[in-house]
């Protein structure tokens, strides 16, 4: 049972991550720069976490930005005020995604103006089938050596799916459920202590209303575990953030006034 617990909060914990991470705070709003070397890695990282649930970075980027552009309008690609359930509004969002990597659908180009990371190759060996299938097998037989009966096999589909579940549990509870600390013109929303546990992705609210701030806590009770840990990173080189994101103290009285401008 350890194993199984282990294995399930491991997968769920990092997968949100680099859904936070990468996906979220790189490919949609470039909250920070890195080298190319490090961007590979992390890309890497996202597909092999995320696994049978792969979200190919331009098309997460692409429809992130919509739903900003759009928030909570019909033109909104994942806003729960226009589903009956969150299995329609994921259903939706699906046919939206692939449309994009098919080049059924266009993009309007505002949406593709600004950077967006492309990795063909891995990209197209990701988001196969075959190789979603591999991943759903690996999954499925760390489930038998180690589920102590039946019942746990109940877990397997949340880890099939883990991406897009992460994805419509912010997306429906982050605009229907919570309290507002802005006027944003929407329907977001800010949830604590799930904000927290949910590594800052459910402090909608806040996101919404400074896009590119890389922190999403506000309030003395939010927390940002993402922000947290992109703080380190920044520390020791691995990405560099916007000055703006940065302690007062390493900023000149000059920089301060810039950044705090740059924020609203």
């Amino acid at each position: 049972m350890l194993a199984i617990l282990v294995f399930f909060f491991a997968h769920w914990f990092g997968s949100l991550f680099f859904h936070s991470f990468f996906l979220h705070r790189f490919a949609s709003h470039k909250m920070y720069e890195l080298s190319k070397n490090w961007e590979r890695f992390f890309y890497l990282s996202t597909w092999f976490v995320q696994g049978s649930s792969y979200l190919v970075p331009r098309a997460y980027g692409v429809m992130h930005r919509m739903h900003h552009e759009f928030s909570d309008t019909e033109e909104d690609p994942h806003s729960p005020h226009f589903f009956k359930d969150v299995y329609q509004m994921m259903r939706s969002t699906i046919l939206i995604f692939r449309s994009f990597l098919t080049g059924k659908r266009m993009p309007d180009p505002k949406f593709t103006k600004d950077y967006l990371p492309v990795w063909d190759k891995l990209d197209k060996f990701g988001h196969h089938p075959l190789t979603r299938l591999v991943f759903m097998a690996a999954y499925t037989s760390f489930y038998i050596a180690f589920a102590p009966n039946a019942w746990w096999f109940l877990l397997l589909p949340i880890h099939f799916l883990m991406g897009p579940i992460q994805g419509a549990v912010v997306n429906w509870c982050g605009h229907k459920y919570g309290y507002s600390n802005f006027d944003n013109g929407d329907h977001s929303k800010n949830s604590s202590p799930w904000g927290i546990l949910l590594m800052g992705e459910l402090f909608q609210n806040n996101h919404h209303y400074a896009k590119d701030d890389a922190n999403f806590a506000k309030k003395w009770f939010e927390f940002d575990l993402t922000f947290l840990i992109m703080r380190g990173f920044h520390a020791v080189g691995i990405i560099k953030l916007n000055p703006v994101h940065l302690p007062p103290t390493k900023l000149s009285p000059q920089s301060t006034e810039s950044a705090l401008t740059a924020t609203h």
